[in-house]
Order: C-alpha cells, then structure tokens, then sequence
C-alpha cells in the first residue's frame, strides 16, 4: 500500500517569518555595504582605487555617502581628509563671488542705468554697437539665459522635485534688501520671446523619450514662486547661467540641463543638511569637473575629430562588432547609424533614456570608471545586445523605436550594468 505523502503548506505566520528573514538579511547586506563605505571614507588618506572598486558596484544613498564618494569621484574633494574644511570653504567663497559679480552686480547696474535719463549720454549705453559694450553683453547674455530658462522648467517632468521650494534658498540672491534686477525678472522682462541660442546640436533632442517627455506636472506648475522663495530648477538656472559666463567658448549647449540636473538632485537631497544647504555650490564646481571630462562631447566644431562625440559613436559599433557580429552587420544592413541613437546616449550619459533614480545609479559606476568613461561604451553595447532578438527581428522603423525609447524592463537597469560588466571584464588587456 502505498503512503501519500503532502507538502505542508506554510502558515501565514511561517510566511511572516519568511519575510521577515528576507528583510534582514538584505538589511544586514545594506549595513555590511554602508559599513564598508564609512570604513574607506573615514580613513585619514583615501585609497582612490579602492573607492572606485566599491563606488562601481553601486554607492549607498544613506548618510550622504553616495553625495560625498561623488565628489570625490569628481575631483571636487581631495583624497587627504585634512584638506576638506578648506577646500570646501574656499571653494563655496568662490562661488559666493561668481553670484556677486555675474548675476547681482550686473543686475545692480542694470537698474542704475536702467531708469536714469542721463543713460544715453554715457559712453556705454543700450544702443553702444561697440561688440565690448556691457550693454551688449547684457543683450547675448539674455539670449542664453533665456535657452537655460526654457530647458530647466522641463527637467524631470515626471518628478515634482524640481517645482518644489528649496529648503535653503540662495540668501544672497533672495535678499530683500537688494534692489536689482534677478535672472528671474530679466526672463520676465526680455523681449526675447522665442530665439534659441544657435549652438544647439541636432540630435540631443531627437524623438526623445515619452518616459522624459510626459509632463506629469503642467508647464504653468514651473512658475516661479512667490518672493522669499526659489524652486529647484531656478538654482539649476543660476549654476548654468554662471558656467555658461565662465565658459566663453562653449557657454551653454541645449542638454547641459540633463547633466547638472542629477548631479543637483543628488546633493539637494543629501540627507546631511550641512552640506545639503551648500549643495549649489557643490554641483557648480562638480558640474565643472564633469563637463572638463565631456565637453568636446558639446563642441560641434570637434565632432569629427579623434577626441569628438563622432571618434565615440563609432567606437559603440566597433566594440558591438567584436561581441555580437551578427546584431552588428543588422544594423549595417538596415542602415541604422549610431548617431540616430547613440548621440543623445554618449553625450547625455543616458540621462534621457531612463528615469531619474536608474540614471543615479548608472553613473555610481560611470563616476567610478577608472578610464574615465569608457564604461559608457560597455553600456551602450549591453543596452543593444540584451534587445538583440527584438533588433534582429524588427525592420528599420521598428528597430528605430526601440533604440530611441528603449524599452527596459521592470523598469530596473541592473540586467544592463551586469552585462556591460561581463564585456568590459572580457577584455582585460583594452
């Protein structure tokens, strides 16, 4: 006779315990990692290489540590703990005086001469064609000012970050006991109404993504807010505006917002409230690092040379060549080139193709990437070759759509970084 044997279903409070022992243990895994952070960090010397080895794998939001192993990562902060205090107050001085001497003093004299009747008689007046004018500054400053305004009121439309207060606005600028003329009101009162700046690049907004250009919060949510009070992507405005003043030869490009946006988010809301109320002053000088490494990505003038976006792009197809030929000469046959899609993922570093927490974590091992963003290539190639199937089934329009909304699934970019990994470990000798 034969026993029937049954499986014993848990309980519900098995399953609680289940649960339960799940969570602790991934919690143990979190502390275990957070541990190993503070270890790193708290050592008196930094050893680089052994921070970017952990950074790769993805940092920690607790504690601040994902804020400040960026600013390490971005040369913003010294290895040598010692130097910190000073660098940091040096450096958040320095900022102050860019405010002061690009955005209030401007607006001080703009006001001055603005409603004085003698304007006109001054050597340097409105109508000055003198290309040094400071009137004439004034005017080409407007301009792209106004292509920076346009640009950040729609940074992030599915996250209502960025119409928000911030918590420390800019004291030197809310000041109420200053007269002059803000970034706010010189938007508010420019008869610019629709130029855009010509150094706009075709194709880093090309069939963007629906993900990034839903707009979950109405345009008429990005007014500013009542006096006293900032929104973030007014603070975003000022750190592009002073960049583009210091930066001459490439000023602003539309796409600089997806770049300094993360990097802002990031430090904004830094659960540390020491440094979260200095974080402006932290993204300048970090946004400043990162595009030192990327700007030749920006400059159209170097786009077909060995250190262009170009150079890059084709270097996605030469990697993808080596480790997936047949997906390769696909997309060859089909005469999809890699600056119908790749362009907006190399320059943007992603930023436009996933959502906001996704791009966070896909530049923890960008950052870290000890050859300086040769990673991007692994990415790009694991992004193709997990969709290979759909790619080698799909025709031209198809495949048009899909590399240009990528569809990633359950929303988790962690598949990508893993594989991107596996082919950059493939090739330890490149």
């Amino acid at each position: 006779m034969h026993q029937n044997h049954f499986i014993k279903m848990p309980d519900a409070t098995m399953c609680t315990s289940i649960c339960m022992n799940t969570v602790n243990a991934t919690c143990l895994f979190n502390f275990s990692r957070i541990a190993e952070f503070q270890s790193i960090l708290s050592e008196p010397l930094i050893n680089l290489s052994v921070l970017r080895k952990l950074c790769f794998n993805g940092i920690p939001f607790e504690g601040g540590i994902r804020c400040l192993c960026w600013k390490i990562l971005l040369n913003y902060l010294p290895t040598d703990r010692t130097l910190w205090d000073s660098v940091l107050a040096k450096q958040r001085d320095t900022y102050s005086h860019f405010l002061k001497e690009m955005i209030i003093q401007p607006g001080i004299a703009k006001v001055k001469f603005g409603i004085s009747r003698e304007d006109v008689t001054l050597e340097d007046h409105p109508l000055n064609p003198n290309p040094d004018s400071r009137w004439n500054t004034y005017f080409k400053d407007n301009e792209v000012l106004l292509q920076i305004d346009k640009d950040v009121r729609r940074l992030c439309p599915d996250f209502s970050f960025f119409i928000k207060a911030t918590d420390y606005p800019c004291l030197l600028i809310m000041d109420p006991e200053n007269e002059y003329e803000t970034l706010r009101k010189r938007v508010e009162q420019t008869t610019l109404k629709s130029q855009t700046v010509a150094r706009n690049r075709s194709g880093l907004t090309n069939v963007s993504s629906p993900l990034k250009t839903s707009t979950s919060y109405p345009l008429n949510e990005y007014e500013p807010l009542p006096s006293g009070c900032e929104a973030h992507w007014e603070v975003v405005e000022r750190i592009l505006f002073i960049y583009a003043k210091l930066n001459p030869g490439i000023a602003y490009v539309q796409g600089m917002n997806e770049i300094v946006g993360p990097v802002y988010y990031t430090f904004a809301t830094n659960p540390n409230s020491a440094w979260k109320e200095h974080a402006e002053a932290d993204t300048f000088f970090c946004f400043t690092n990162l595009m030192a490494e990327i700007r030749d990505n920006f400059i159209k003038s170097l786009d077909d040379s060995q250190c262009g976006i170009t150079s890059k792009m084709e270097k996605v197809y030469a990697t993808l060549k080596e480790d997936d030929e047949e997906l390769y000469l696909k997309l060859q046959e089909q005469n999809i080139k890699p600056q119908f899609f790749a362009f907006r993922w190399l320059t943007l570093l992603f930023s436009q193709e996933f959502v906001l927490p996704d791009v966070i974590r896909i530049w923890d091992s960008l950052f870290a990437d000890e050859e300086r963003f040769d990673f991007l290539l692994n990415v790009s190639c694991a992004m193709l070759i997990l969709i290979r199937d759909q790619l080698l089934a799909g025709d031209f329009t198809v495949n048009m759509r899909l590399l240009q909304d990528y569809p990633l699934s359950d929303g988790d970019v962690l598949p990508i970084l893993k594989k991107a990994k596996e082919l950059r470990d493939s090739k330890p000798n490149l």
